[in-house]
């Protein structure tokens, strides 16, 4: 029974790691077993197909939707899950392979199967095109119309439990600045995939002892704050914060080895990884952290807006931002928050009812009378459906094009399995394999073969290894005045405006054809005249910081560090004979 399963259970136990989600083999043996369990093994079955299967569209959790579904319906039995049981693990699974069958189960002519089908839907919001399912089915079906109800009321926010007004937490204190590699190192990129087994690498330069110390802290029964000087530079920010967030974030319920729930304090923050940390539901916070040290019992006031020491001393005062953090939060993250937000906006609409009044929203600076908008803020106004889009606008603006690349590609596969992406919205999807296709490891050659059928089959378009660098190969597709994403530090479009995101956000971009963006202020870069010979790009790259610094507005030494750069949008000017390659 299952044997090659606990075989793998002990090597990771040894490890001090959970096992991985079950396959869909494994899934399928547990099914079969859960119909005539084994004496004594019946509660360990069920905990397996509760908690060790993968949500949303993972293959494993096909497998189990399908037998749910039976068992939902009568076609099959199990002496430990009812049917009304089944129905309600259906309503665990996030989304996709699930959605059909509840949709289904409203018509039942069991009252009990029907107000549980009721329940799961209400708690789902990643449906997508099913919603018009429900829609269509509202006026004659009394169910149907129940959720649709549900949806515009946001049973699915309002169910879960309130932002704290305090938070009690233990420092985790690494002074200077902690980049993504930091947290996770990139020898170990091919683990990225697997957090619980990448996140024992966490640190293990720049904070040696760390995990071992931050789980003494959450043994002691604290939730610890992770706090630095300097947060999440660099270009790893999706496995960087899956890492911090497995050590300091909190189990969520049916879904396997993923956390969330972090406290993650900083007196910067590098904006991408802000942005990963949100829609990771972890809770980022930059203030001043000059008084916050190693093994600090502090109280996080958030309607005062203070760090508090255990002698109620304030350490540090802050404001929480975005101001819709706190329904992030709720909502378990982000992007959960916009997605359930427009679903439960949708269904308010087709139910003639007012705006929702219990979200935060966040209202669009308006310009001044004569004040203009620059490039960057035509081309996202454009991507709006606007004229023009200013600093502090929290927006979606349409991706036409999104990217991802070979070393975040597999974390990109999990994100959009999670959110149940059964096909691209934006207009091109492109998946590279540049990082990886010269020296190959085995992991790599596997995943040369699964992550390309894995995109082709969502309808997106796969680079073969050796194709090239996927900048190369975007730079030539893109289309002039739109907007993009891309999993990689380096994604630029010489036409149009690129934002690159974490692997979350490009799953999501991906999935849903649009993304959340806290509208930057822009820096101007105005070249004049023409390139002198021997002059290359190179040179007028490493011109922008050389002129800054002469300027003071940017500074090498680590102490008072300036940045004009920093969270800002970079618009270029002149040169206007640059070729696209060149771009």
């Amino acid at each position: 029974m299952l044997e090659s399963y606990f075989q793998h259970v002990k090597e990771r136990e040894a490890l001090g790691i959970p096992p991985l989600p079950l396959t869909p083999e494994w899934t399928a043996e547990v099914c079969q077993l859960l119909e005539n369990p084994p004496a004594g093994q019946e509660e360990m079955l069920l905990d397996l197909l509760k908690n060790r299967v993968a949500p949303g569209v993972d293959p494993a959790s096909k497998v189990k939707a399908e037998w749910l579904t039976k068992i939902a319906n009568k076609e099959k039995s199990s002496p430990i899950i009812s049917p009304p049981e089944a129905v309600f693990l259906l309503g665990t699974m996030l989304g996709g392979y699930n959605v059909e069958p509840l949709i289904s189960l409203l018509s039942s002519t069991e009252d009990e199967i029907r107000q549980a089908a009721i329940k799961a839907l209400s708690q789902t919001i990643l449906v997508y095109g099913a919603y018009d399912k429900v829609k269509e089915l509202s006026p004659t079906n009394q169910a149907a119309a129940t959720v649709l109800k549900a949806w515009a009321e946001a049973e699915w926010f309002k169910e879960r439990p309130p932002f704290p007004e305090k938070l009690t937490c233990k420092v985790f204190r690494v002074d200077g600045e902690v980049n993504t590699d930091d947290l996770s190192p990139a020898k170990h990129a091919w683990s990225r995939p697997d957090i619980p087994l990448h996140a024992l690498s966490m640190g293990e330069t720049r904070f040696p002892g760390g995990i071992e110390t931050i789980k003494k802290f959450r043994d002691e029964g604290y939730q610890v704050a992770f706090v630095a000087d300097v947060v999440g530079t660099g270009s790893s920010r999706k496995s960087a914060t899956n890492s911090l967030l497995w050590h300091i974030g909190q189990d969520i319920p049916y879904i396997p080895n993923k956390r969330r729930g972090g406290v993650v304090i900083g007196g910067l923050i590098a904006p991408i990884f802000f942005n990963t940390v949100e829609d990771s539901g972890g809770l980022p916070i930059m203030t001043d952290v000059a008084r916050l040290k190693m093994g600090q019992v502090i109280t996080l006031d958030f309607k005062a807006g203070q760090i508090t020491d255990e002698k109620g001393d304030v350490l540090a005062e802050f404001e929480l931002k975005p101001p819709t953090l706190a329904d992030e939060f709720r909502a378990g993250g982000r992007l959960f928050l916009i997605i359930g937000r427009n679903l439960t906006d949708k269904a308010r609409q087709d139910l003639n009812l007012p705006p929702a009044n219990f979200f935060t929203r966040v209202e669009w600076p308006q310009p001044k009378e004569g004040q203009g908008y620059t490039l960057a803020q035509k081309i996202v106004g454009r991507a709006c459906g606007v004229e023009g889009v200013l600093p502090g606008t929290a927006c979606e603006p349409k991706m036409t094009t999104v990217g991802s690349q070979d070393t975040t590609g597999p974390m990109t596969a999990d994100e959009l399995k999670e959110l149940a992406c059964l096909e691209f919205q934006s207009d091109l999807f492109m998946q590279s394999f540049c990082h990886t296709a010269a020296y190959p490891k085995l992991a790599d050659v596997k995943m040369h073969q699964s992550l390309s059928k894995f995109v082709i089959e969502r309808r997106g378009v796969a680079l073969r290894p050796g194709d090239g660098v996927i900048h190369s190969w975007l730079n030539r597709m893109i289309i002039p005045d739109t907007m993009g994403t891309a999993g990689d530090s380096h994604t630029r479009f010489p036409i149009g405006l690129s934002f690159p995101a974490g692997s979350g956000l490009v799953a999501f971009a991906g999935t849903l054809g649009f993304m959340p963006l806290d509208m930057p202020e822009s820096v101007l870069v105005r070249f004049r005249g023409k390139l002198r010979p021997g002059i290359t790009l190179r040179d007028v790259v490493n011109a922008i910081p050389y002129f800054a610094i002469k300027a003071g507005l940017l500074s090498v030494a680590k102490e008072g560090k300036k940045n004009v750069f920093n969270g800002r949008l970079i618009e270029m000017e002149g040169l206007p004979d640059l070729t696209v390659e060149q771009a």
